[in-house]
C-alpha cells in the first residue's frame, strides 16, 4: 500500500482520538480546573504584591505623620512672635515661615486622609484575594478529582483507539510516522491533505519537481503549514 494511504488511515483513527481529546478539553470539569489552576499559579504572587503595597502604605503613612508632628512643634516655636520681633527679628520673615508650615502641614493632612484611604481599600483587596483564594484551592481540588474520573470514564475507548493506531503504524515508515505525531502535537490537523491542482490546501504552490516526487505513492511536505500532501490517483 503508498505511503499516503496507509498514512490516510492512520490519520482516520487518529481523528477519532482527536474528537475524544476534544471532548474532554470542552468538558465542564476540565475548565473549572483549568481555571482554579491558572488562578493558583499567581495567587501567592499576588496576595504577597498586595502585603507589601499596604505594608509601603503604612510606612508612608508613619513617616509622614512623624514630619507632621514635626512641623507643629516648629510652629510652636513662633507662638511668642511679639517677642522675636522685640528682639529685632524680621516680622515678614517670621511670617512667611510660620504660613509655609501651615500649608505644608494642611498638605500633609490631605496626603494622610489618602493614603489611610488606600490602606483601606488595599486591606479590603487583600481580604478578598485571600477569600477568592481559598474558593479556588476548594475548586481545584474538586474538579481535579472530577476531571480524573471523566478522563477515566473515557480510558477504555482510548486505549482500543491507540491498539488500532499502532498496528496501522506498524506500516508507516519510522521516520515519517514520528514526524506525523511532531506535527499532531503541535495541533496540526488534517496532518495529511491531498494536493489541490499545484498546490497545498493552505494555497502554497508546489514545483513541477516536487509534484513529481508524489508519483507512486509518496508524500511530500508543505514548507509553509508543514503538512504530508499526497496526490490522489
Amino acid at each position: 500500500m503508498a505511503v499516503f494511504k496507509e498514512l490516510l488511515e492512520y490519520q482516520k483513527v487518529d481523528g477519532e482520538l482527536r474528537k475524544i481529546e476534544q471532548e474532554l478539553a470542552q468538558s465542564d470539569e476540565r475548565k473549572k480546573f483549568v481555571q482554579a489552576k491558572k488562578f493558583m499559579e499567581t495567587a501567592a504572587e499576588k496576595l504577597e504584591s498586595q502585603d507589601n503595597r499596604a505594608r509601603n502604605l503604612k510606612a508612608h503613612v508613619a513617616k509622614l505623620s512623624e514630619e507632621f508632628e514635626e512641623i507643629g512643634k516648629n510652629i510652636s516655636e513662633y507662638a511668642e512672635l511679639d517677642e522675636l520681633v522685640e528682639s529685632g527679628g524680621d516680622i515678614a520673615f517670621y511670617k512667611k515661615s510660620v504660613q509655609n508650615l501651615v500649608d505644608r502641614l494642611r498638605a500633609m493632612k490631605g496626603e494622610i486622609a489618602q493614603l489611610n484611604a488606600d490602606i483601606e481599600a488595599a486591606c479590603e483587596e487583600y481580604k478578598k484575594m485571600k477569600k477568592q483564594t481559598i474558593a479556588m484551592q476548594k475548586q481545584y481540588k474538586e474538579y481535579n478529582e472530577k476531571y480524573k474520573e471523566v478522563r477515566s470514564s473515557r480510558a477504555e475507548e482510548v486505549q482500543k483507539i491507540n491498539e488500532r493506531l499502532e498496528k496501522i503504524g506498524a506500516n508507516i515508515p519510522p521516520e515519517i510516522l514520528e514526524r506525523y505525531k511532531a506535527k499532531r502535537k503541535d495541533k496540526i490537523f488534517p496532518v495529511v491533505a491531498p494536493l489541490m491542482g499545484d498546490m497545498c490546501i493552505c494555497g502554497m504552490n508546489f514545483s513541477l519537481a516536487q509534484q513529481g516526487a508524489l508519483a507512486g505513492g509518496g508524500v511530500i511536505e508543505c514548507e509553509h503549514c508543514r503538512r504530508f500532501i499526497y496526490k490522489e490517483n
